[in-house]
């Protein structure tokens, strides 16, 4: 599997993409939510939280396969 994330130096899970990937997944799902949240937050709430909702879970999951070294509680030190 590829590496899209390096994996955070303190705690669980992933930190900074590390490949065109990554941060193209990162944009994405940060235009995905601004986006949602301008068309939809002032008339429809529920509608944007019904399309936030999947795309947290599809981004976490997608990030935790693809860091490098996989997903573990780290203390410091080497990744």
């Amino acid at each position: 599997m590829a590496e899209w994330f390096e994996p955070k130096t303190h705690g669980y899970g992933a930190g900074l993409p590390i490949s065109w990937q990554g941060w193209a997944i990162t944009i994405g799902f940060i235009a995905l939510i601004l986006g949602s949240a301008f068309l939809f937050i002032p008339q429809k709430p529920i509608l944007f939280f019904a399309i936030v909702i999947p795309a947290t879970i599809a981004l976490v999951i997608v990030s935790a396969r693809t860091t490098r070294g996989g997903w573990r509680w780290r203390w410091g030190g080497k990744p």
